[in-house]
């Protein structure tokens, strides 16, 4: 049995079941391609752990890849296609420990002023604009703006329809006036859409935008910008990190405002499409802000104010 071969029963079958499986997909691809041309028994070690290692150091993608092509190879020896894994036993472990990069408004502003003609290349300026904006201002995943149909984008109502996101899960999203007003700019000079393209961001030639072409923008007028880690953070600040910022912006206004934070936390976690508060809270990075905004609540508290 041919590794390529292989795969492609894998991933049928798994998607067969009703697992998206997409991520997974990605990765057995590309691990097929690195193999070449051979069978799964032709398959060393030294390959495969060339593969996990990748460059640089490790990261949590690595236990992803190798987390995707154990049961793969479970699968693969149940069947008789290979006598043994090749994966290695042990698992390195992480010393790096993740944190999210929260933009500053300051960040913002800066990063909005950077969209030229010349840094959004295959996109117009009013794309990259309405999307980074969409991003922040509706906290949206980068898969579920790319995602966003015309007939999702309810400017009436100042609706974002969110179909079938992480968790299989949808969800309608209110977007503010500022937003709104946003999109309905952008609605009137985003380039004719080439059929059959139906998503709401389109590139110049009217087709939809990839991820990996916002990103490539994104990097471009991050440096222009300047925005950058300065807390020796291996990677740098990324498209969904917008998300990210937008909760804790949130939460800190809800702060300054003497709101129930507690209370608010369970609708934010529902914006926001999470299945639970607890995803919310690794959302909400302590930044300085925050915690002055926390620790003179509770010093209201214990000096006696209400407890709001």
């Amino acid at each position: 049995m041919t590794l390529h071969k292989a795969v492609k029963q894998y991933i049928a079958l798994k998607q067969s079941l009703g697992f998206r499986f997409h991520g997974q997909s990605v990765i057995l691809a590309a691990f097929s391609k690195a193999m070449g041309k051979v069978s799964l028994c032709q398959i060393k070690p030294r390959a495969v752990q060339a593969y996990l290692d990748g460059r640089g150091p490790v990261t949590r993608y690595w236990h992803y890849k190798w987390e995707t092509l154990h049961p793969f190879y479970r699968y693969a020896m149940a069947r008789g296609w290979a006598r043994r894994s090749p994966l290695p036993v042990q698992v390195p472990k992480l010393d790096i420990t993740f944190t999210a990069y929260i933009y500053t408004p300051t960040e913002l502003r800066a990063l909005l002023k950077a969209i030229t003609p010349e840094r959004t290349g295959d996109l117009s300026p009013q794309t990259v604009r309405a999307l980074i904006l969409v991003l922040y201002g509706a906290a949206l995943r980068i898969s579920e703006a790319l995602k966003l149909e015309i007939r999702d984008v309810d400017l009436q109502e100042r609706l974002l329809c969110v179909r079938q996101s992480k968790f299989f899960k949808s969800r309608c999203v209110p977007i503010g006036p500022k937003l709104n007003a946003v999109l309905r700019d952008y609605e009137r000079q985003r380039p004719a859409l080439r059929a059959p393209n139906r998503f709401f961001f389109c590139t110049n030639t009217g087709c939809p935008v990839s991820r990996s072409t916002m990103e490539r923008v994104f990097a471009k007028l991050r440096l222009a910008a300047g925005v950058k880690r300065s807390d020796g953070g291996r990677f740098q600040p990324r498209l969904h990190d917008l998300r990210h910022a937008a909760a804790v912006h949130r939460l800190v206004a809800w702060y300054r405002n003497g709101a129930d934070v507690q209370l608010l936390l369970v609708k934010l976690s529902a914006y926001l499409g999470h299945v639970d508060i607890a995803a919310t809270q690794k959302y909400l990075t302590w930044t300085p802000e925050l915690r002055e905004q926390a620790n003179a609540r509770f010093a209201r508290y214990v000096l006696g104010g209400a407890h709001d």
